[in-house]
């Protein structure tokens, strides 16, 4: 190809103008073929699918994977850039932003999935491209993880927290039966706002909040339940059903989550009279808040900042084909420990987390 340029050149140029021509071309040429094969650099990219921003506790999770990829950048060297995507709780949209992820080429994807029935499909997705997936804070059923290559969860066990959540009433019951009895009945009336119907932390959390009432001996009448999909507006308009119906019959409410536990103290502020035992379960910073106040009982610590610690320790050691010294239990899953969070403690806790 050099010959035929020369030759055409010499019959136009000079032999110096041809010899500056050809070096020119030749530096841009190979100038060009850098730009067409970048060199791969140290930057681990991760695609972060959230279900949803409105969630507090996923927005909590969102924040701390923020701050400390920064602080790793930091302390490491390495840089981490970090995409996230909100599902709006729809799991067509989430399949359409995981696609998106995986063209742009992330070396690591983080599914906080909508639909944990849809895991399987997702899974063969990521697993065609060949990258490591890390579910995270909604678990999806075992079948789809367990027989998966690099396929990871990091969460918190659900029966734990719904059973942290029913001690906390138990505690209250035993200090002083007569602030939670109003009727003098001897039975506890609770009602129930659940997160998302079918939902495994729901069912979980529902069940044995429940059950560590009746293991500690305590005759239990459920007045209500329904779902509220998570939501403190929802929550808030069922607690204003249930409140129109039973009133002052309701001596418990259980919640799922903060966010629910604090639409049901929205409900209440709008009423006269008592304020029932209310508990949720998350520890986000307004729950925090209205347990200080003392309008929340109590709440069950979700660890959001050590779930994307974890994370980002996993992503970072599956990129680079190095062992992690975090507890990956069965292959698969790493497991984040509740607390049980009361006015009693929460100076502790906060001292705890500085």
């Amino acid at each position: 190809m050099i010959r035929n340029i020369r030759s055409f050149f010499s019959r136009l140029c000079p032999n110096g103008v041809i010899t500056l021509f050809l070096t020119v071309f030749l530096v841009l040429g190979i100038a060009g073929c850098s730009f067409s094969h970048p060199k791969k650099t140290d930057t681990l990219r991760i695609g972060v699918a959230l279900y949803s921003m409105d969630d507090t506790f996923i927005s909590s999770v969102k924040q701390n994977l923020e701050q400390l990829a920064q602080k790793i950048e930091v302390e490491q060297g390495r840089k981490i850039n970090l995409s996230f995507a909100d599902g709006t709780s729809n799991q067509t949209t989430q399949m359409e932003q995981i696609d998106r992820f995986l063209a742009k080429g992330c070396d690591v994807l983080c599914v906080n999935i909508v639909d944990r029935t849809a895991a399987a499909v997702l899974i063969d997705k990521v697993e065609s491209a060949g990258i490591p997936l890390i579910f995270f804070n909604r678990q999806p059923v075992a079948e789809d993880i367990d027989y998966r290559n690099r396929v990871y969860y990091v969460g918190s066990n659900a029966q734990e927290s719904g059973m942290m959540q029913g001690q906390l009433v138990v505690e209250a019951w035993r200090k002083d039966p007569s602030q939670l009895d109003y009727n003098r009945d001897g039975i506890l009336q609770y009602v129930m706002l659940e997160g998302e119907p079918g939902h495994q932390d729901s069912l979980l959390r529902t069940e044995y909040s429940v059950k560590a009432l009746t293991n500690a001996g305590i005759v239990v009448e459920k007045l209500a339940g329904d779902a509220a999909n998570w939501n403190r507006g929802q929550a808030a308009a069922r607690m204003q059903q249930w409140i129109a119906e039973f009133g002052d019959k309701i001596e418990v409410v259980f919640s799922n989550n903060d966010d629910m536990a604090l639409g049901a103290i929205d409900a209440w502020q709008e009423q006269e009279g008592h304020l029932p035992l209310i508990v949720g379960i998350d520890a986000t910073a307004p729950a925090l808040e209205a347990v200080a106040a003392g309008t929340l009982y109590g709440t069950v610590f979700n660890d959001s900042q050590g779930m994307a610690r974890v994370m980002l320790d996993l992503a970072l050691a599956l990129s680079s084909g190095t062992d992690t010294a975090l507890k990956v239990q069965d292959g698969h899953y790493v497991w984040l420990p509740h607390q049980k969070i009361t006015q009693a403690n929460l100076e502790e806790f906060y001292q705890e987390m500085e």
